[in-house]
């Protein structure tokens, strides 16, 4: 048997570095050198000497490891060398050598890591070019995964809205759902939340819902929104005033409800305080109330952004003091012509109820055409005034819906209401304030209904157990049928449109015979006789 076929793996390892390296390992039945590095890494352990332990090994791999590096940075350095001999005197090389004493001094501390050579350009150099290899090999074995899907476009469809024109001269867009306005037993108009559109309104109520009730539901888009005009000085003011004239324009006579979900809410409280006279009552879903109402005490501050996301936390620091950076913001997110997540765009925490509902393919369709439809004119500064206005100051407190009539007594008045039970009178909005309230929403937290109910006496608050943000507003043909049920008790259908005077002359004409044709029957029965 030849010699080459008798070798070893650990002499044919040794013959492929070489002498050169100073590199030894250990040899199967001989005696390897007291120099040798590594020995007894690869199991064999010489004789007389202890079995080294896992620091030992993980030292003397290390050691081999630098003297590797150090022996390729050697060959690698001598092959530019090499090829750019002569250019050593070039202006360009001067340069480098420059850099490169500098770069050496300021590694120099690192010298006590290195092996023997001691050249921190040389050998940190390799090291870093070997990192980059392997962060590259890395990155095209990860080449093999599932790749990453491209969020898609925002679709915005062409425009369609209804639109009437205000005061002021701005136009107003809107959109109707339900039963006709001479039909109609209830009128309800809502105003949507944050990042949001006409298209909303009440999501994935049935028509024939709103025919077994009665209902007419209005949705509008809020100033710069959808394709209604931007108004730069608004507030809950002109909110509530735009609601007026907007009634006003769709022929609703009497009064209306109004429906405030989540920001929209804000906008509901307004139409409460500043329009009392015209509104019939009021259903809140999870409805916003401002964070630094003087009412509010400290403890129930707190609780309001108690469960929200960092992110979000920081967007309402930002709304607050420094407005200025939000469109920095908004374009990366829902205004960059991409579609996104709610949870992602808004930076908010989901339960279990609202992922699911989240996920699914009616809810998703219906997002993306809501938000399209939000972001239509691409601005950020109905947004920013959006969220400005949720935290600042509203103009009045929550407070001021209801307020105990003030009376000037006597004295005697004065002494005799101490000994008797007098009945409280009320001014300000004294119709029905209803607030459905997630008891698992981790966006508008439940202690804000709490406070609502505490300011607000003739709210009543309706807990709902295990439920979020969306769940029970959203897509929910039974949580819909409670909601009318409670507002409005027994369905009874549409109104039956009473008839004009002139449909009820046609009318009659159709019925009674014409003269004529009696006198001519009249006439036939005589020739008959």
């Amino acid at each position: 048997m030849s010699a080459a076929a008798t070798m070893t793996w650990h002499e044919d390892l040794a013959t492929l570095v070489g002498d050169t390296t100073g590199v030894r390992l250990p040899v199967a039945g001989g005696d390897a050198p007291a120099a040798a590095v590594g020995a007894g890494w690869y199991g064999e352990e010489e004789e007389g000497r202890a079995e080294e332990g896992w620091a030992q090994q993980a030292k003397g791999f290390a050691e081999s490891t630098a003297e590797m590096l150090r022996e390729l940075g050697r060959g690698l350095w001598d092959v530019a060398a090499q090829s750019l001999a002569g250019a050593e005197d070039s202006e360009l090389a001067r340069r480098l050598r420059k850099r490169a004493k500098a770069t050496g001094k300021r590694l120099s501390f690192m010298n006590e890591y290195l092996p023997e050579e001691r050249d921190p350009v040389r050998c940190w150099l390799i090291v870093a070019a070997v990192a980059f290899v392997t962060l590259l090999v890395l990155g095209v074995g990860s080449s093999d995964e599932t790749p990453v899907e491209l969020p898609k476009k925002l679709i915005i469809s062409p425009p369609s809205a209804n639109r009437i024109q205000l005061p002021d001269g701005r136009h107003l867009a809107y959109e109707e759902q339900g039963v006709s306005a001479d039909r109609a037993r209830f009128s309800l108009i809502a105003p949507h939340s944050f990042l949001s559109s006409r298209l909303a309104g009440i999501p994935g109520i049935r028509a024939s819902l709103l025919e077994e009730f009665g209902v007419r539901l209005v949705t509008y888009d809020l100033p710069g929104f959808g394709e209604s005009d931007p108004h730069p000085g608004r507030n809950l003011n002109s909110s509530a005033l735009d609601m007026l004239h907007l009634a006003d324009a769709l022929d609703i006579p009497d009064k209306f409800w109004v429906v405030g979900y989540s920001g929209g809410g804000m906008h509901a409280w307004s139409a409460l305080h500043y329009i009392p006279d015209r509104v019939a009552g009021a259903a809140m879903f999870a409805p916003m109330a401002n964070p630094y109402d003087s009412k509010m005490t400290k403890e129930e501050r707190h609780k309001t952004w108690d469960r929200w996301s960092t992110k979000r936390k920081l967007m309402h620091i930002l709304a607050r003091r420094f407005p200025s950076l939000l469109p920095l913001f908004y374009r990366q997110s829902f205004l960059s012509g991409k579609q996104g997540q709610p949870e992602s765009w808004l930076s908010l925490s989901l339960g279990k109820k609202d992922k699911t509902l989240l996920e699914g393919p009616e809810f998703n369709a219906f997002w993306e055409r809501n938000v399209a439809e939000s972001v239509r004119q691409g601005d950020a500064r109905p947004f920013v005034q959006e969220a400005v206005l949720q935290v600042s100051d509203w103009g009045f407190s929550l407070s001021d819906i209801q307020m105990q009539k003030k009376e000037d007594r006597g004295f005697f008045e004065l002494i005799k209401s101490l000994f008797n039970q007098v009945e409280r009178e009320w001014v300000g909005f004294l119709g029905p304030i209803h607030i459905w309230q997630g008891m698992d929403d981790r966006v508008v937290s439940p202690s804000v209904a709490e406070f609502a109910r505490r300011v607000v006496p003739g709210a009543t608050v309706h807990k709902l157990l295990d439920e979020g943000h969306f769940s029970y507003f959203c897509f929910c043909d039974e949580c819909h049928r409670q909601i009318f049920s409670t507002l409005f008790g027994i369905p009874q259908g549409p109104i039956d449109p009473v008839p004009q005077p002139g449909e009820v002359a046609s009318e009659l004409a159709e019925e009674t015979p014409a003269p004529d044709n009696l006198a001519e029957e009249e006439q036939g029965n005589s020739s008959l006789a």
